[in-house]
């Protein structure tokens, strides 16, 4: 029998996405998977809909909206499965879209978490900014993917047509075996939302894992569902997970220097946008720094097993994308990565 796999899209008031993009799951020819929703205590309509419409489909209601992060580690708490595929609500599938990267997985037992090709819903001839062909991370904590370097996303003309082992995995389309999953603790709660599935796999390849990219698997993102681009709670959750991200994994003698300049990109960044009348940006910055503070006095963020401190075996990216991207000019992976 083939092996089982969950896959789990995680709600909150996402009614209109579930009614758009559910079809797709739904024709998904894998013969052996499931369905679930976990819903973050949706206020819409979006239980009763899945309760009438998609009777089939399991659903699992958190008490509270926990985020991506938390919502889904305790929606998983009640999901019993080989695989887990956390999908979002806003991405269509095709219907062979599990079975290459199961299949793949199958073959190489060391990958503990792999995504498919993420194409953008709206221009299905260009790569997401979610994931793109894979995340990798540059020396200063700075997140790209092959195919998405900051805001610039290429076309997909067949560039990265071959399976790869990357750094991070997107969380829009991600396949995890569930035993790794909960042998890592699972995702940092205290992230609640973004950076959190770059964090567990990072965690996971210095746990001696790899992460992989699956192109035989296609799937369509539309993006900012939840959090637009630009939204005050975005930037700050952005800037200051990524800040704890580089405490927790990298080692002690590089976190020392490389969150401090880190620190002073991100004010430099921050001026830049108060000088052009951007105030929100400017605060959400600023506050992401306080909060990272904070963590670190605190010591927050969850019960997690402790790895060994070390950086990315796959998908780091020993220079600047800033450096390449902002003073050279260069704004695709392969210009950067050669």
């Amino acid at each position: 029998m083939k092996p089982s796999v969950a896959i789990v899209i995680l709600n909150w008031n996402g009614k209109t996405f579930l009614e758009k993009y559910l079809p797709s799951v739904l024709a998904t020819t894998y013969s052996n998977h499931s369905v679930y929703v976990i819903d973050n205590a949706s206020t819409d309509e979006s239980l009763v809909f899945l309760q009438h419409f998609y009777p089939g489909i399991r659903i699992i209601s958190n008490s509270g909206n926990y985020g991506f992060a938390r919502g889904y580690n305790e929606g998983l708490k009640a999901v019993e499965a080989d695989y887990f595929v956390l999908l979002n609500s806003d991405v269509e599938v095709q219907p062979g879209w599990i079975e290459p990267v199961i299949n793949w997985m199958e073959a190489e037992p060391d990958l503990a978490a792999c995504q498919p090709k993420l194409l953008q819903y709206t221009d299905k001839t260009a790569f997401e900014y979610a994931g793109a062909a894979g995340g990798w991370i540059d020396q200063l904590g700075y997140p790209f993917a092959r195919g998405r370097v900051f805001d610039v996303c290429e076309k997909d003309s067949g560039q990265f047509a071959d399976k790869a082992r990357i750094g991070w995995a997107s969380g829009a389309a991600f396949f995890v075996r569930a035993h790794r999953f909960r042998e890592a603790g699972g995702f940092d709660p205290f992230f609640f939302a973004h950076m959190e599935e770059i964090d567990l796999c990072w965690r996971l390849q210095l746990a001696g894992y790899g992460i992989g990219y699956c192109p035989k698997s296609v799937v369509y993102h539309l993006g900012g569902g939840t959090l637009p681009k630009g939204n005050h709670r975005k930037v700050f959750l952005n800037y200051r997970n990524n800040l704890i991200m580089l405490a927790k994994n990298l080692p002690a003698g590089k976190a020392a220097w490389v969150i401090p300049f880190r620190f002073a990109l991100d004010a430099l960044s921050a001026w830049k946008s108060l000088l052009g009348g951007d105030f929100t940006y400017f605060r959400a910055v600023i506050q992401a720094h306080f909060a990272f503070m904070r963590w670190c006095v605190g010591g927050s963020g969850g019960a997690l097993k402790p790895v060994k401190k070390g950086l990315p075996l796959a998908g780091y990216y020993r220079g600047s994308i800033v450096w390449q991207y902002f003073v050279r000019g260069r704004k695709t992976f392969a210009e950067i990565v050669h």
